[in-house]
């Protein structure tokens, strides 16, 4: 998959959006799992803060003037494999996110899920994280990018065009983007 490609899945499942993004990255699964946990990796590709990688420990990120700050608990963590916390804030509707770590020859299937409440946010929310996943893809081969915000507008259009206002009422189920 080249990187201009915008690829994703959506599904519903119970009233909210399971949205799956996947990439095959050439580099270990240690070294994606050290860009998902440390706090000065994490700053390079998605937002200045901390992540405490165990069961219970705190994440913190703050976007700055360009979105929320998040402070959650981390529910799942097994290093190099799963990670998983909620990305909301305040008394937001929860958004769980878990990224699955596959080793495959010489690299790794990372593996993004979201679960978000069915809503017009949907699109933008598949967006950012697609936008932010090609600048996780940069800094693991050390290079530092702006926000690329012409990806993002093209998931976001990518994703509204199969994101209808009610996608559980039209059987949107397992849609690749």
């Amino acid at each position: 998959m080249d990187q201009e490609t915008i690829d994703g899945q959506l599904t519903p499942m119970n009233g909210r959006i399971a949205a799956t993004l996947v990439r095959s990255l050439d580099h270990s699964p240690e070294a994606v799992w050290r860009m998902l946990t440390d706090s000065v990796c994490l700053a390079q590709w998605l937002a200045p803060g901390m992540l405490e990688a165990r069961r219970g420990g705190r994440v913190q990120l703050d976007f700055g003037n360009s979105g929320t700050p998040i402070d959650c608990q981390i529910t799942a963590c097994e290093p190099n494999r799963l990670l998983a916390y909620s990305w909301s804030a305040g008394d937001a509707p929860e958004r769980p996110l878990e990224w699955r770590l596959e080793p495959e020859e010489g690299s790794t299937r990372l593996t993004l899920t979201l679960l978000l409440p069915d809503d017009e946010l949907v699109p933008i929310a598949c967006a950012g994280w697609d936008a932010h996943m090609e600048m996780l893809m940069a800094a693991l081969e050390g290079i530092s990018i702006h926000f690329p915000a012409d990806r993002f507008r093209r998931a976001r259009a990518r994703y509204e065009s199969i994101y209808p206002s009610r996608p559980s009422a039209l059987g949107l189920a397992n849609t690749p983007v």
